[in-house]
């Protein structure tokens, strides 16, 4: 449930993560034929084996995207150069950076180019002893069934058991390090203090409740889009209490469930919430800014009224950070999160959808917060038999 506290229904955990790896990654190592791609309709693209198809970004739109946006176009499988290996993609992560990257800025993603994002996928063919064939690699090359990669671009994902690759999307990867860089090296939080959560019902924020009732935090509060992600919060994510923002101003919200007030406020969208928070934090508390997604598809939204002097009257700290420069973090991440997930403690929240026909359908899902945790798109050879 990506959403956030403007009505626009997002988790914007992901907006901080890696803007200016370059979009469309043309003149990759690898050759094809000279058969000229051409675009296809996105039910029946990625269900040809033996085509390779890639998303493409055709318009920058003005609000939300709409699948008009896109286009689906199909090309010969490309071929690895030596010192290269090309992989199949298996599982797409769809983020709400990407819809930053959408606009007309420098550094945005082209027009007429394959689009890039996370990805999980299985080596196929190497011409490099670097990267076996069989093996399961992590990679930015997403938006696309097949990708030429060189060994310096990937990540080999170790095999934890009991647990599918999706997590290396999810609480392993961007998400799950976003929300534990934010809460161990910018929050700093410590044992008791009370957290609150904007977006808490998608993936940053499902990460966030979960890593921070593992890390020894007191009361857990957060703000989601519906009654039915409050519940989820409730039942499923370990938070002690929880409010639909369209309820009520935000402030009157947030006194409700945090009336002695809070520590740290994790926030990933800025607005009204943001400064509902700045008013309800003690003394030293602190602000971890993830982003602000609540301003993407309202860019004419006027910005929230900070009271400033009680940034300033109760010493508050406001930190924002880009996870592209805590990589250094990731084994650590991995190391506290891979036993709690092995014993049960911990549990990834994912949206799964299946087949790369609906990568298009699933990131604008992901927009209008049609999603519970993480959503990742999955290839249709790792659905479970009788699933």
């Amino acid at each position: 449930m990506n959403d956030n506290g403007n009505g626009t229904g997002i988790d914007n955990g992901h907006d901080n993560l890696d803007h200016n790896d370059t979009a469309g990654q043309a003149g990759r190592p690898g050759t094809a034929t000279a058969t000229q791609p051409r675009a296809v309709r996105g039910t029946r693209a990625g269900t040809d084996p033996d085509v390779a198809v890639t998303v493409h970004q055709t318009a920058h739109p003005r609000g939300f995207p709409t699948a008009a946006d896109f286009a689906f176009v199909e090309s010969p499988i490309p071929e690895p150069a030596p010192g290269s290996a090309l992989v199949r993609n298996l599982y797409w992560s769809v983020d709400p950076y990407h819809r930053e990257m959408m606009d007309d800025l420098p550094g945005g993603f082209g027009l007429g180019v394959p689009l890039e994002g996370r990805t999980v996928g299985r080596v196929v063919a190497s011409r490099t002893p670097a990267l076996a064939e069989g093996e399961i690699v992590f990679h930015r090359q997403g938006w696309r069934t097949h990708a030429v990669v060189t060994p310096e671009e990937t990540r080999r994902l170790p095999h934890v058991d009991g647990v599918p690759p999706s997590v290396h999307l999810s609480i392993l990867g961007g998400t799950g390090l976003t929300a534990y860089v934010g809460l161990t090296r910018i929050a700093r939080l410590q044992q008791g203090e009370d957290l609150f959560v904007s977006a808490a019902a998608g993936g940053v924020g499902t990460a966030t409740g979960r890593f921070a009732r593992l890390l020894g935090a007191g009361r857990i509060v957060g703000s989601a889009g519906s009654a039915a992600k409050v519940d989820h919060l409730l039942r499923e994510v370990g938070y002690d209490a929880a409010f639909d923002y369209h309820d009520g101003p935000a402030a009157d919200q947030l006194g409700k469930v945090a009336p002695d007030g809070i520590d740290v406020f994790v926030d990933n969208v800025g607005g009204e919430q943001l400064a509902a928070a700045v008013g309800a934090l003690r003394e030293f508390g602190r602000i971890v800014r993830v982003g602000t997604i609540s301003r993407y598809n309202t860019p004419d939204a006027p910005p929230p009224l900070l009271v400033h002097e009680e940034v300033v009257e109760k010493s508050l700290r406001i930190e924002g950070f880009l996870v592209r420069n805590y990589r250094d973090v990731q084994e650590e991440l991995h190391d506290f999160a891979v036993p709690h997930l092995r014993s049960g403690r911990l549990v990834p929240d994912e949206t799964v959808v299946d087949g790369f026909e609906h990568l298009v359908d699933a990131f604008l899902g992901m927009l209008h917060g049609r999603n519970v945790g993480k959503i990742v798109v999955r290839d249709r050879s790792e659905v479970p038999a009788g699933a």
